[in-house]
């Protein structure tokens, strides 16, 4: 299976995905939903796990998240986060369907899940929430960034469509590729402001921006 395919998964795919495991059963609700590409199934997963192995609770904001598959996977993953808002300037019209079809699988999810199409600048962020954001296309992740710093909240962030133009690299560039360069720029911005950082990377067969960047104030 070509993890990084665009292609659409559909009910036909449900037995691609037959093991009672945990990804599997989401996998098998997304195909039938028929909403969503595979790579994006694949990213969302990889970076959920990871987030949640170092932060629990709190409100997520799922900033630029398109379908919003990210926000419902934290929420199965740990219920003591007890709201998800998932938030676009332009959100899919067959979001709420992926929505529906989760949450008719997790019935706790019932409720608890808001989508607003709103630009990602007009969100208020408090202190207790975990902002995450997987692909906000370049100066959006730093937009992202400086949210969840302003507010000294959580952060995981899995950048891409880096922009040399717009985003700094420190002349770090003359000794690495631009788009890592951009991504230590970030990494050492957020220690500066007192956050503890973790660096990890989703696999490359899902997609070449793999970089996750996480924090938490020290």
């Amino acid at each position: 299976m070509k993890k990084s395919s665009k292609n659409r998964l559909t009910p036909n795919q449900e037995k691609l995905f037959s093991s009672d495991s945990l990804f599997d059963k989401i996998a098998r609700t997304v195909c039938r939903a028929g909403t969503l590409p595979r790579k994006e199934l694949f990213e969302a997963w990889e970076m959920a796990k990871r987030v949640r192995r170092h932060y629990r609770g709190g409100r997520v904001l799922d900033m630029a998240c398109g379908h919003g598959l990210l926000a419902h996977i934290l929420m199965i993953l740990d219920n003591t986060s007890q709201r998800a808002v998932a938030v676009d300037l332009a959100i899919p019209e067959n979001a709420p369907r992926l929505s529906r079809m989760l949450t008719e699988a997790w019935p706790r999810l019932k409720g608890r899940i808001e989508f607003r199409q709103i630009d990602i600048a007009d969100i208020k962020v408090s202190q207790g929430d975990l902002v995450v954001s997987a692909h906000a296309c370049g100066v959006l992740t730093d937009l992202v960034i400086k949210k969840a710093t302003q507010e000294k909240a959580r952060l995981a962030v899995l950048p891409c469509c880096h922009n040399a133009k717009l985003s700094k690299m420190a002349g770090l560039d003359t000794w690495m590729d631009k788009s890592l360069a951009i991504d230590a720029v970030r990494a050492l911005k957020l220690q500066a402001a007192g956050y503890k950082i973790i660096t990890a990377n989703i696999p490359d067969t899902i997609t070449p921006k793999n970089r996750l960047l996480m924090g938490e104030i020290a």
